[in-house]
């Protein structure tokens, strides 16, 4: 015990090392996965890691957006609705953010315009620099101090990720404050990664690299100058192509690293440790690692090859509405392969627009209606996301409805648990017009119902988000068994309606348990249909807490039963076969874990 006080005593007076994340070229190239996987090689040395994702829009926070503008929205613990990447960053990292390691155009300008109201600038003109830059320095040294380990230590190493590219208008004030931070900080304590794009034309196959001369030449242009250089492409970088960037940008040849397309993005940890990222970082920031084997990394090698090796495949239709952008799903998609690494099995996932399975697109496009329909009927499993809005919930019903008469294995996630409810009182309750009343205010069978904390006068953060705990009620739950028989779990909520509590005993009586609840026993947090398979509904999003070596255990009863384990892993005690458990040599993320077995978090 007194080595870890001494811990948390020195890493509190040393100096915090930051690395920011900046992007050329091209958005959406990665950037998320590289700060990612810079902060898990990090970790697998024994540092504290934090990360700050800052996104330069003027929305206060992503809660907002329309999936198909900027990927899902991912839920921190403290109920903060954030930019995917934080999701990148728990998963790959294994801890916990809150809202503040998002931040964006919007809270600082809200941060400096309160200042200014309540007088505390005292009469001086308030401008971008100093009062905007000063602001943002402060914003991040302030929350690279704040601890998401569970330990409570303090973070050794902050990284931080510039959203958009440089050069773009609205991320100019944090490239300046940036450029002024690098000397408050000195030099040691601060460098610079940019990632950039290398095309390959077809017509040639030729690397170009001006798109990457530009992009750093306005960066240097800016007042930063790029420590590493990383560069995406499709394939390997030439030798040639690598002295040519170094040349031109000014960095040593050793200083650009090649972040080519893998198989898998366990990969790209691996990729980074072995162009010699770990030494670079530990000479140029002096970081206190002793360096070690490359053992460390062994838990991320482990799982990207298994991904590469699997051979027996299981197929998840996912109902959703938006089903053209896979981003609008990332964290489900994690949370569905994670389960699927776990028994050994790659996973498809087949994207259904639910409004397909519809009768009007019978009508209006029949080619459409029987392939949609004809990739449900193939899969192994069905799984109806969160989402909102009207459009596609009666094709998403009648996808629960096909799962449940056919006993195949069915998840439903907030939105998702609603429907699996309206249908079922449809369909074996006869209340043929049973709606939520956020699709049908009008409905004489309201079985989920506005909450009351809801507030429709506005569209921003006014649901039920974040962290809640929900109490299983009943001894008997698959899901409760899967949890490794806890009496209570807490997930992170999103949602305005929930079930009307007050009609529990009609479905009860008919088969529908609702096995979980919140805790003064209100809020319908879980079902399960008896008789079935594997049908269940989950009024939280069990997702954002889905880890690669700790699957989501709701996930993960879908994929067992998909895959037609689930009932031998539960009479195993909820143990797996020694060929699907990692092996205990594989050194974990966090640096006093190892892992012998695959184990669910204690909640």
């Amino acid at each position: 015990m007194p080595s870890k006080s001494k811990k948390i005593h020195k890493s509190s007076h040393a100096a915090m090392k930051y690395i920011l994340v900046t992007g050329g070229v091209i958005s959406g190239i990665g950037k998320g996965i590289i700060a990612s996987s810079v902060g898990t090689i990090l970790k697998s040395c024994g540092l504290h890691v934090t990360a700050i994702k800052i996104d330069p829009y003027i929305n206060i926070d992503a809660g907002t957006f329309s999936p198909y503008e900027h990927g899902e929205v991912f839920v921190l613990d403290d109920g903060g609705e954030v930019d995917l990447d934080l999701g990148n960053y728990e998963r790959f990292l294994d801890i916990r953010l809150t809202k503040d390691n998002n931040l964006t155009t919007g809270k600082i300008y809200q941060s400096v315009i309160n200042k200014e109201r309540r007088g505390d600038y005292l009469g001086k003109t308030v401008q971008v620099v100093p009062h905007i830059t000063d602001a943002i320095q402060e914003w991040v040294m302030r929350q690279a101090r704040i601890s998401v380990d569970d330990d409570g230590v303090e973070p050794q190493v902050c990284v931080i990720e510039l959203g958009g590219t440089v050069g773009d208008i609205e991320s100019m004030p944090f490239i300046e404050a940036f450029r002024q931070f690098q000397f408050k900080v000195k030099r040691e304590n601060f460098c610079n990664i940019h990632v950039s794009l290398i095309p390959q034309p077809s017509t040639t196959g030729e690397q170009k690299t001006k798109p990457t001369q530009n992009s750093v030449r306005e960066l240097r242009g800016l007042g930063l100058s790029p420590d590493l250089i990383m560069c995406r492409c499709s394939t390997p970088l030439e030798t040639a192509v690598k002295e040519k960037i170094s040349m031109f940008c000014h960095v040593e040849p050793t200083q650009v690293i090649c972040v080519h397309d893998v198989s898998s993005v366990y990969r790209v940890p691996l990729l980074l440790e072995n162009q010699g990222v770990v030494s670079y970082f530990c000479q140029r920031l002096n970081l206190p690692v002793e360096m070690r084997p490359r053992k460390m990394l062994t838990k991320w090698k482990e799982m990207a090859d298994r991904s590469d090796r699997l051979l027996e495949h299981v197929s998840i239709a996912l109902v959703g509405k938006y089903t053209k952008l896979s981003d609008s799903y990332t964290s489900v998609i994690k949370a569905l392969e994670h389960s699927a690494l776990a028994i050994n099995h790659k996973l498809e996932v087949k994207y259904i627009d639910s409004a397909d399975l519809e009768s009007t697109t019978l009508q209006d496009e029949p080619v459409k209606y029987h392939e949609a329909w004809q990739k449900l009927c193939s899969s192994h499993g069905v799984l109806v996301p969160g989402g909102f809005g009207v459009r596609g919930t009666e094709g998403k019903m009648q996808a629960i409805s096909w799962a449940r008469k056919q006993n195949k294995p069915f998840l439903g996630v907030c939105l998702g648990m609603q429907l699996a409810v309206c249908e079922f009182a449809r369909n074996v309750l006869g209340w043929e017009d049973a709606n939520s009343t956020e699709f049908n205010p009008e409905s004489k069978h309201p079985v989920v119902i506005d909450m009351p904390e809801h507030n429709p006068g506005q569209m921003g953060g006014t649901m039920r988000l974040g962290k809640r705990r929900t109490i299983f009620k009943s001894n008997t739950s698959v899901l409760r068994k899967l949890y490794g028989d806890l009496e209570y779990v807490e997930e992170r909520h999103r949602h305005r309606f929930e079930v009307n509590p007050e009609l529990k005993h009609h479905f009860e009586k008919k088969g529908l348990q609702f096995v979980g609840q919140d805790e003064e026993g209100e809020r319908m947090e879980v079902i399960e249909l008896e008789g079935h398979g594997y049908f269940v509904g989950v009024q939280y999003h069990p997702e954002f807490t889905s880890r690669p070596i700790k699957p989501s255990p709701p996930y993960f009863g879908l994929l067992l039963a998909a895959a037609g384990k689930l009932q031998s892993y539960l009479a195993k005690g909820c143990r797996l076969s020694p060929r699907d458990t990692y092996s205990d040599r594989s050194g974990s993320s966090s640096p006093e874990v190892e892992i012998s077995e695959l184990r669910f978090p204690s909640l």
